[in-house]
């Protein structure tokens, strides 16, 4: 048997098939593993670091829940107390301080227009969205300067 006549047969087709299909099956299988393993640690690390994210809960041993005091899961509101970039630390309504950490594609905007990190002063007013961390800080995907918020009437 020639080798044009092994690999032209049939049966070498076929077993050829499955075995290209196994192992495309097994990749498949691998890569949501991989993806499981990596949600299952970030939920992991992020259950450690949970409460110095995003505060302490109040309200007794449900937490406030059913009052809408529910913590903000991927970014915060309040004013920046400290700036030493990379890092932010922001004072959330709350008074729980939160560590923001800006990267190179962090957008950073003043209602529509685009400003620089280095434009960032202590005392500004931000809107986070970003993602937590393993370390319970929050990796900013864009930073809005807004107006301090107003006080209410005496």
């Amino acid at each position: 048997m020639s080798f044009k006549d092994f690999f032209g047969s049939k049966k070498t087709s076929y077993t050829l098939s499955g075995i290209l299909a196994l192992i495309v099956a097994l990749l498949i299988f691998q890569a949501g593993m991989f993806v499981g393993y990596h949600k299952a640690r970030f939920s992991y690390r992020m259950g450690d670091n949970f409460h110095r994210t995003f505060g302490e809960r109040k309200g007794g041993p449900l937490g406030g829940f059913g009052r809408g005091d529910f913590p903000g899961g991927h970014g915060t509101i309040g004013k920046i107390i400290k700036i030493d970039l990379p890092t932010l630390v922001i004072e959330d309504r709350d008074n729980v301080e939160k560590i923001i950490t800006i990267k190179d594609d962090t957008t950073v905007r003043h209602f529509r227009e685009s400003v620089k990190t280095s434009d960032l002063k202590t005392d500004d007013y931000v809107v986070v969205i970003g993602t937590p961390n393993d370390s319970g800080q929050i990796e900013a995907r864009l930073i809005r300067i807004v107006p301090p918020p107003l006080q209410p009437a005496q």
